[in-house]
């Protein structure tokens, strides 16, 4: 008889630090022996977080063109392939940042069709201190509209356990209002800090995701019109950009920084909010990553190559409350100011702009 494959998902918002979080949960279990497979998902082509963990050695499907509610059966088929040569231990899937409903479309779903293949985790959802904060407070100007504001509570709503990340860039009075906060408000799930960075609560994330789910009478509650509404608000934007310097080699880590950097400020100058921006850059031994996750936050290079050179590659996904027109003209202000100011040669290609379509799951159970 196979082995049943241990199947967790880590959800959140859009730049709450799933790939940091899902990067270090893996390299946990790495070290202790175990063979992990990673399944990342978005609703374009060209993830920057799947080359990310790629270049991080992991063994890394991805599920593009939806989520993976509504390609259930692509995110099946995807795992079996990662299962060709070694059955896994253990998958970690990613979900796009703007997709809830999880439970019902695809754990439970997951457990009635395939639950002699696959042993169901837990899951575990990060929460965005950089928009949590205001939405949870009620706040004046949060950033993002009520409807999008609602994916946003359903994620946790609907989780298991909650970890509330990046808590070391809070102050210990802000991380204790969030915490607490999240407990009044969410009391059916466990409540953590974490720095995935740092590596703080890794140890209860672990613990969480080794439990069994919790017990539920009934699904997730949520109004399909509006979770539709909310994500059509995000602009979304998927590109690649060539770079090749013109005479002298180029700092690829300043190159990806100042693109994010560009971006953001161009979207910020015309109040659209960020949800991320991540700008990966790459030459065949070397990788760059810088984001922004907010329009009040900074840009940080995440990932630093410390290389020149004289090309790469760079993939930019950005996720903004804004018309993907928007996006693509602060793109290309963006590479025509660096066109100048590096001295390199920066063409887009692969663009790919859009509002999400409404989501229509395979499954869900009621």
């Amino acid at each position: 008889m196979q082995k049943q494959i241990r199947f967790v998902m880590i959800g959140g918002f859009l730049g709450a630090g799933k790939t940091t979080t899902i990067s270090k949960i893996a390299s946990h279990y790495v070290a202790a022996g175990k063979n992990v497979a990673l399944v990342t998902n978005d609703q374009a082509y060209d993830l920057v977080d799947t080359q990310t963990l790629r270049a991080q050695g992991f063994t890394v499907g991805e599920v593009p063109g939806a989520c993976f509610c509504c390609k259930f059966d692509d995110l099946v088929d995807t795992i079996g392939s990662l299962s060709d040569e070694q059955v896994p231990d253990l998958v970690i899937a990613e979900p796009v940042g703007s997709c809830t409903d999880l439970v019902a479309t695809v754990i439970t779903p997951m457990q009635q069709l395939f639950g002699d293949r696959f042993e169901i985790g837990p899951l575990a959802v990060l929460l965005k201190p950089e928009h949590g904060r205001k939405i949870l407070r009620n706040d004046g100007r949060r950033g993002f509209s009520p409807k999008a504001e609602y994916i946003f509570l359903k994620q946790l709503e609907e989780a298991d356990s909650i970890f509330v990340n990046k808590v070391d860039k809070l102050d210990p009075e802000q991380r204790d209002e969030l915490l607490q906060l999240v407990k009044e408000r969410f009391t059916d799930a466990e409540c953590f800090g974490l720095s995935a960075r740092d590596g703080e609560g890794m140890e209860d994330l672990i613990r969480c995701l080794e439990q069994e789910p919790r017990k539920r009478t009934s699904q997730l509650e949520i109004d399909y019109e509006t979770y539709a509404e909310g994500e059509a608000e995000l602009g979304w934007m998927n590109c690649q950009v060539t770079a090749a310097a013109n005479e002298d080699k180029f700092e690829l880590d300043r190159l990806v920084l100042d693109v994010v950097k560009i971006v953001g400020q161009e979207l910020s100058n015309q109040e659209c909010e960020v949800a991320h921006l991540k700008v990966l850059g790459q030459t065949l031994q070397s990788t760059a990553v810088a984001n922004q996750v907010s329009s009040e936050g900074e840009a940080e290079l995440s990932l630093a190559s410390e290389v020149k050179t004289e090309g790469a590659d760079l993939l930019v996904n950005a996720r903004v409350a804004s018309s993907p027109e928007q996006l693509e003209a602060a793109i290309q202000k963006a590479c025509q100011q660096l066109a100048v100011e590096l001295n390199v040669n920066l063409q887009i290609g692969g663009m790919q702009s859009f509002r999400p379509a409404k989501p229509e799951p395979t499954h869900r159970a009621e």
